[in-house]
């Protein structure tokens, strides 16, 4: 049929009725709407409060590393492997401190002194892991350097926060903190109903093995050797050698270091002007000459009084004296192979064992100043390391360790350590004893503990591979 060309009559057009049901229904489909949206809106701010709160229980950083967007995300199970900074504080003495207060009075003096500790962490890239009572774990998921450095400023905060306690008439409070560097693995532990965030390592045990040995030292902060290598420039921090101390779990000594930064001017500068003489009678007491140990000792406590550490060396020399057996004294020059440092990598585990060799030899001569036989072992150590490095970092490469970086990292601290060493031993201003401890320090303990972590975990990943058929040749 042909369209009209006559318009609709008028009668036919929507009428005001008409028009205004239309107008009801328009605007109680804007008030649905307006109600819909304002629900929304309060959802996702109590969503956003939801999160909030939760993020004071579990850090976003935390959820960062577990590259995990919200905690609504989080499964039991979840983690991740990564190379970390593990720091443990702990305020000293706390015990007897504790009974002096009510239970009202020991949370309000806790919650204060964390609240000073924990900005400070955050501003150096730390995450707390967790508060024990009085003491702090926290992570650093970057350098080596945002936990020195945020040790050092947690010292000095406490400082601020010690007069304030001082003006109200409190005593002071004193912490120690220990790190030490290492690979953690960072996830979820517990069971459908409860779980929490952890870290599962052997770096927290020693970090937290350091914290406790503060108090022996009198020395609030200590790291370990890992700790140390892993710094970008050690230069810029006063830092000595404390000890080597044997820890549960362990069958070699570790290293610690002693961060002088955090001391009053005072006795740091009284640390540093002993420090050359510190140095070669830890040495003489860790190599067994015990009385030359003493004597050198004896003049660090008289320029330096309050150096708990070498008034601890002078009596634990005045013992071994006393006892007639100066062999009970330090650790001399350990250098045996055990089988615990095999890797299951014949290759490896040879080139390994030939450096302990080699090492041993170096040792040997410079203690009894052959300087014929140091300066082929020198050689024969740079050039020999250089090719063992190349055959790790070739196998990662083809097996595209994830861990590459890390690992070669420390390639280079032991090349740049061993450097300073040969320009030592060639300088020939030292004592003998202290080179040979030289060596023992930065290259035997190195090598033992560098097979111990780094290249145990190179080992288990090229393992894994091989039993899954896809090892590269």
């Amino acid at each position: 049929m042909a369209e009209s060309r006559y318009p609709e009559p008028l009668s036919s057009l929507p009428g005001p009725t008409a028009r205004g049901a239309q107008d009801d229904e328009i605007a109680a489909l804007r008030e649905a709407v307006d109600r819909e949206s304002r629900a929304h809106e309060h959802t996702r701010q109590t969503l956003a409060r939801t999160e909030a709160a939760y993020s004071k229980f579990v850090p976003r950083q935390f959820l960062s590393l577990l590259r995990t967007p919200s905690i609504m995300h989080v499964e039991l199970g979840t983690h991740v492997e990564k190379e970390m900074t593990v720091l443990f504080s702990d305020i000293r003495d706390f015990t007897a401190l504790s009974e002096t207060m009510t239970p009202q009075e020991n949370f309000r003096f806790i919650n204060s002194y964390l609240s000073e500790m924990e900005p400070v962490i955050s501003r150096h890239d730390g995450i707390i892991d967790k508060y024990i009572g009085d003491a702090i774990m926290a992570l650093f998921p970057k350098t080596a350097d945002d936990a020195v450095t945020a040790a050092i400023d947690m010292l000095a905060q406490l400082n601020v926060y010690n007069l304030g306690r001082a003006r109200a008439g409190y005593p002071a409070v004193h912490i120690g903190i220990g790190l030490n560097t290492g690979m953690v693995m960072l996830g979820t532990v517990g069971g459908l109903n409860r779980m929490d965030s952890t870290v599962i390592s052997d770096s927290v045990n020693l970090s937290s093995r350091l914290e406790h040995v503060t108090k022996d030292y009198a020395a609030p902060l200590l790291i370990s050797e890992h700790t140390l290598y892993g710094l970008q420039d050690p230069s810029r921090y006063r830092i000595r050698l404390v000890d080597r101390i044997l820890v549960k779990g362990k069958s070699h000594p570790q290293a610690v270091y002693e961060v002088l930064d955090a001391d009053t001017t005072e006795d740091r500068a009284a640390k540093l002007t002993t420090l050359p003489m510190f140095e070669e009678a830890v040495a003489c007491y860790h190599m067994r000459d015990v009385w030359r140990a003493q004597q050198i000792f004896k003049r660090c406590v008289a320029i330096a009084p309050n150096d708990q550490a070498a008034r601890l060396y002078l009596a634990r020399c005045e013992n071994a004296l006393t006892s007639g057996n100066p062999e009970a004294a330090g650790g001399g020059l350990e250098v045996t192979w055990k089988k615990e440092y095999a890797l299951g990598i014949v290759e490896i585990d040879t080139q390994h064992q030939e450096l302990l060799i080699r090492m041993t030899r170096l040792a040997e001569a410079i203690l009894t100043e052959d300087a014929i036989a140091t300066r082929p072992a020198l050689d024969f150590l740079a050039e020999y390391a250089l090719n063992h490095f190349r055959t790790e970092e070739a196998l990662m490469r083809q097996n595209h360790y994830p861990f590459a970086d890390e690992h070669t990292r420390q390639h280079r601290t032991f090349a740049d350590y061993f450097a300073r060493l040969r320009a030592e031993v060639e300088a020939g201003r030292h004592h003998p004893l202290y080179l040979t401890f030289r060596v023992q320090l930065l290259l035997i303990d190195w090598l033992i503990n560098h097979t111990a972590q780094a290249d145990r975990h190179l080992a288990r990943f090229l393992h894994n591979l091989e039993r899954q058929g896809s090892l590269a040749p």
